[in-house]
C-alpha cells in the first residue's frame, strides 16, 4: 500500500471542485472521483476529515446589497449540501462517513462535537464538516484550519485548481513562479492568496503544515499522503 507520512489529515476542497467543468452545481462524476481517492487513503489506514466549500452553489460575497450575515449563512447551507453529496459518493463505495455541521440540522447530520468527531476518525470513518464555523464573516478556509486544530490533524491538504502556490496567477502570466516551500509569514507578507489571512494565522499559531496541490491530477491525494514532492508545502520555517 505504500508508506503514509501522515496518520490524520484534513482535506480542504473548494466547492468549485465539485462543479467540474459545469462551473455550477455538483458534477457527481467528479464527486465520485474524489471519493475514490479518499477511499484509497482510508484503505491505507489514514484518518480523514474533510471540509468542502460552497462556491459552486453560493458565496456570501455574491449577495450584493444583502445583509452580510444572512448571505454568509446561505453559504453555510451550500457547504452542507456539498457535504451530503460527498458523503453519498463515499458511501456508494462502502466508506463509512459522518457529516457534522456547525449549525444544527439533526435530521440530516450530527452537530459538531469535537470528541465525537475524533472517535469517528479513530474508528476509520471519514468525517465531513459542514456549515463552516457556524459564524458569519469566516470562510471555509478558516473552518478547515479550525477543525484541523480541533481534531489534531497533522496536515491540511489544500486541493486547488493549480499545482501549487505561485507569485502570480499562472493562468494569466506565463512567467509566474511556483514556490516549492514557503513559510506562513511569507504567505502573509506576500499576500499569496493561499488561504485567507485568518486561516493562515490559525495554522501558524498551531503549527499545522499546509500542502497545496492540484486536485485535477489523479492520485495526487495519495501522493501527498506518501510524502512525494508535489505542490507547495507551507510550514513555520
Amino acid at each position: 500500500m505504500g508508506t503514509c507520512k501522515f496518520k490524520r489529515v484534513m482535506l480542504k476542497l473548494s466547492g468549485e471542485a465539485l462543479a467540474g467543468k459545469n462551473g455550477f452545481g455538483i458534477d457527481f462524476s467528479v464527486a465520485m472521483r474524489i471519493a475514490k481517492e479518499i477511499k484509497e487513503l482510508v484503505d491505507m489506514g489514514v484518518e480523514v476529515g474533510a471540509v468542502v466549500g460552497g462556491g459552486n452553489i453560493w458565496r456570501g460575497r455574491e449577495g450584493e446589497g444583502m445583509d452580510r450575515a444572512t448571505a454568509d449563512y446561505m453559504g453555510m447551507l451550500a457547504t452542507s449540501i456539498n457535504a451530503l453529496a460527498l458523503q453519498d459518493s463515499l458511501e456508494q463505495l462502502g466508506v463509512s462517513t459522518r457529516v457534522q455541521t456547525a449549525i444544527e440540522m439533526k435530521e440530516i447530520a450530527e452537530p459538531f462535537i469535537r470528541r465525537r468527531a475524533m472517535r469517528h476518525l479513530e474508528k476509520g470513518r471519514v468525517v465531513i464538516f459542514g456549515a463552516g464555523t457556524g459564524n458569519p464573516y469566516f470562510s471555509t478556509d478558516t473552518t478547515a484550519a479550525l477543525r484541523a486544530a480541533e481534531i489534531e490533524a497533522e496536515v491540511i491538504l489544500l486541493a486547488k485548481k493549480v499545482d501549487g502556490v505561485y507569485d502570480k496567477d499562472p493562468h494569466k502570466y506565463n512567467d509566474a513562479k511556483k514556490y516549492d516551500k514557503l513559510s506562513y509569514i511569507e504567505v502573509l507578507e506576500k499576500e499569496l492568496q493561499v488561504m485567507d489571512s485568518t486561516a493562515t494565522s490559525l495554522c501558524m499559531d498551531n503549527n499545522i503544515p499546509i500542502l497545496v496541490f492540484a486536485l485535477d491530477e489523479d492520485g495526487n491525494i495519495k501522493k501527498a499522503i506518501q510524502g512525494e514532492s508535489i505542490g507547495t508545502i507551507i510550514t513555520r520555517k
